[in-house]
């Protein structure tokens, strides 16, 4: 997947909405890409509130699946009501872009709120979209893409415990992800001692 194949989705999702694409937006898109295409597929996007980075992270995760239908995709987020908002969106785009009609499946049996399978080659057995909540259940899971959503939040970070439970979480995902795989971190920090500080 290009830069120019992720920003003309973009910006093709953005005519249905009757939106311009903001500057800082393709900006986003095009840091996605580079972390999804090139070694070691390990990013961090920070960002100020309200930036649309969340939008921005679930056209690219839609990008991804009308490009490679095959791929596995887990969103993480401090809670699993969160993270089902972002399998929504990933829905809603699927369901609506001009580009994704052939990948939408004939019959929708795992097409709900916390998991989603498009139309994609037989034998996979997760779905293209599963999500969950920090403290959830993800043993056996496997992805090849892990976006890590608002992990962070005072919930579970404002105690030096609550950092060091979350970080220890955080390191089990190198056993989901498959090799090669990508790992892609979103968020705002919430306190001065951040998870997302390098240890």
């Amino acid at each position: 997947m290009t830069d120019i194949e992720a920003l003309n989705f973009l910006h093709e999702w953005n005519k249905v909405l009757g939106l311009k694409t903001p500057d800082h937006h393709e900006k986003i898109m095009r840091f996605l890409v580079s972390v999804f295409n090139e070694e070691p597929h390990r990013g961090l996007l920070n960002a100020f509130r309200h930036s649309g980075k969340s939008t921005v992270v679930g056209v690219f995760a839609a990008c991804v699946l009308y490009h490679k239908p095959e791929t596995r995709i887990l969103i993480l987020s401090a809670e699993s009501g969160l993270a089902s908002r972002m399998v929504s969106h990933i829905k809603n785009i699927l369901e609506n872009h001009p580009f994704c009609t052939d990948v939408l499946p004939d019959v929708k049996k795992e097409w709900g709120t916390h998991k989603i399978t498009i139309k994609r080659p037989v034998g996979i057995r997760e779905p293209s979209v599963i999500c969950q909540g920090v403290s959830g259940n993800i043993t056996g899971l496997r992805s090849d893409l892990i976006i890590c959503d608002d992990v962070e939040v005072p919930n579970t970070c404002n105690t030096q415990q609550k950092r060091i439970n979350l970080r220890e979480r955080l390191r089990e995902l190198d056993f989901i992800l498959s090799p090669h795989g990508t790992m892609i971190y979103i968020g705002t920090p919430h306190t001065q001692n951040t998870i997302y500080q390098t240890e």
